[in-house]
């Protein structure tokens, strides 16, 4: 991949993600770090449900959109931040089962623009489906750290 710009990229990004009050209100925790890579876990429950019974798309484009987004934050320096400017997500399949797994990755790194990619995973029974899959570009702020 790239340099690492941050060797507390981790720390930082779970900091980020302990403030972010929406996956907290979905149950969403962010289950892995790495540079250039994300996990973020949603437990299917009554609250996040369409009227199918199935996770809302919202909701898995949500946890889609902070997986990519945090698989960029991993790439930029410290006193930077990053900002989602667009973002395509395609629903291959009802988000049924017992949790979705959204895993973000980066595809291209730049010092303006990023672009990542996200995979949205649901698990029943240990076994997993690919339900949704999303492309994104980010934006990096240089200079502007999170509130």
């Amino acid at each position: 991949m790239t340099r690492v710009a941050d060797p507390g990229f981790a720390a930082r990004i779970r900091a980020s993600f302990e403030r972010q009050n929406a996956m907290q209100l979905i149950r969403a925790t962010l289950a892995a770090v790495e540079h250039g890579r994300t996990e973020i876990h949603l437990p299917h429950w009554p609250g996040i449900e369409q009227q199918h019974g199935f996770v809302h798309g919202a909701m898995v484009g949500a946890i889609a959109d902070s997986a990519a987004g945090y698989a960029a934050m991993t790439m930029v320096p410290a006193d930077a931040s990053v900002l989602s400017v667009e973002y395509k997500l395609n629903f291959l399949a009802p988000a049924a089962g017992d949790e979705l797994i959204a895993r973000g990755r980066v595809v291209r790194p730049g010092r303006t623009l990023i672009v990542a990619t996200a995979e949205v995973f649901a698990v029943e029974g240990g076994k997993e489906s690919l339900c949704a899959l999303m492309q994104q570009t980010i934006m990096v702020m240089h200079g502007k750290s999170e509130k």
